[in-house]
């Protein structure tokens, strides 16, 4: 019998995603291990194998579409001696991807949902009377077509499962036209903009104050994570400045000794950052109370120092971890950050790189900041934000003197992490950064 083709989960968090591209058309054949798909989430661009051989009979899902849930029916693959009439009536499965408030009762209505298209003439009315700012349901397929044609979706109205605006109602919108797209964006608008009449939001539409462009997955899931954090993790913030003038000193001397090949290029150079990375991972382990997460009703206090950074990319950010960072070289960590950040902004990272850890440094200092403080991207229980080093003058045994300095500001999550024990982690910090002979101790 036909074999459903689901979207796969690529990890434990992922609700949706991004069918990116088909590497086969109805028709092809498949052996078990074939690449068939790619499949992108926030986070990554994974690609999808086969798991039995077979004839592609139907693609449900089309190349491009957005917010697919997992476990939707994305395609339909045929054993051998079956054919395309055995598929069956798999219209209701062009819906499955779009998010669903209730799935299960969902799925008991897709059986249903030829019957609704059958009846006449739906009443055009209904869409329209949606207020301002009220979710549309409607298909990806739908959804693209849509926005090729001009068509504002939020007028259109849906005769699939719960009033879901579907193919058949953009084809019939396309025949006898609805309201043109450029009337909804002011409305869209309106719904966003907290304190402005209406009147204010579509002057500021028509004199082109303002882009609205919808969130894409990543920063979705950015927003959704954070505001969950600041929100349920109590936060408390431990400051203190760091000499640096024998770091950069021995960063220079390192850097200077790197081997260098026919064409001139050092083996390595090292950066300020993989030396904050490796004085943070070894602190957590002097501290070891410190190297922890919370976990709902108890406290996991982790053996390695398994470190994330922050890498910026347009449109967000990703972390990926640097596992067990406080067994690692200077080197090897400057080679692993800059393979993590590279794959990062191109979404290569497989879910194990970006998932996991204790703790995290997010580094602000290459963009001039002095000072600032980050937020707890769960589970992790600290992150360390480091601003910029600069030369200041400073007073010591009655002299004034000048000096390197960055300011560094520990994040914590109280739940796991106490005030005294913040600062004690924080301490050894300073102690190894300001003395980097030490991290080869």
């Amino acid at each position: 019998m036909p074999i459903n083709i689901t979207m796969p989960a690529l990890s434990p968090t992922m609700e949706e995603g991004t069918l990116a591209k088909w590497h086969v058309k109805e028709g092809d054949s498949v052996s078990a291990g074939d690449v068939i798909a790619e499949i992108e989430t926030d986070k990554a661009t994974m690609e999808v194998e086969a798991v039995d051989e077979g004839t592609i009979g139907k693609i449900l899902v089309a190349e491009g579409a957005e917010n697919v849930k997992v476990n939707a029916v994305i395609a339909v693959l045929l054993e051998e001696g079956e054919s395309a009439d055995s598929i069956g009536d798999v219209s209701a499965a062009e819906s499955a991807p779009a998010p669903q408030p209730e799935p299960k009762k969902d799925d008991e209505s897709k059986a249903e949902a030829p019957a609704p298209k059958a009846e006449p003439a739906p009443q055009p009315a209904a869409a329209p009377r949606r207020q301002e700012g009220q979710r549309v349901f409607a298909s990806p397929l739908a959804r693209r077509m849509a926005k090729e044609a001009g068509i504002d979706i939020a007028a259109v109205a849906g005769t699939g499962p719960k009033g879901r605006v579907v193919k058949a109602d953009i084809e019939k919108a396309k025949k006898e036209g609805v309201a043109p797209r450029a009337a909804a964006a002011p409305a869209a608008g309106a719904a966003l903009a907290k304190g402005l009449g209406r009147e204010q939001v579509v002057a500021m539409y028509e004199e082109g104050t303002y882009d609205l462009v919808p969130a894409d997955g990543m920063r979705k899931t950015v927003a959704a994570r954070l505001t969950e954090s600041k929100q349920t993790v109590p936060h408390f913030y431990l400051t203190l400045d760091c000499r640096i003038d024998d770091l950069m000193k021995a960063r220079e001397n390192i850097n200077a000794a790197a081997p260098k090949d026919k064409d001139g290029k050092p083996a390595y150079k090292l950066s300020v950052n993989d030396f904050i990375m490796k004085a943070w991972a070894l602190a957590l382990q002097q501290v070891p109370q410190a190297n922890a997460t919370w976990a709902g009703d108890a406290i996991l206090y982790h053996h390695r120092s398994d470190v994330a950074v922050a890498v910026a990319v347009p449109g967000g950010l990703f972390t990926p971890v640097v596992k067990s960072c406080d067994t690692k070289s200077l080197r090897k960590i400057s080679e692993e950050v800059k393979d993590l950040a590279v794959r990062a902004r191109n979404k290569k990272l497989a879910p194990h790189e970006y998932q996991g850890g204790s703790s995290a440094v997010s580094n602000l200092g290459m963009y001039g900041i002095k000072h600032f403080d980050a937020v707890i991207n769960p589970p992790h229980g600290t992150i360390l934000a480091v601003g910029a080093g600069e030369e200041r003058v400073y007073v010591e045994k009655g002299e004034v003197r000048t000096g390197t300095f960055m300011t560094v500001t520990l994040s914590c999550d109280h739940r796991s992490v106490d005030g005294a024990l913040g600062a004690e982690a924080l301490g050894a910090f300073k102690t190894l950064i300001e003395t980097p002979v030490m991290m080869l101790a």
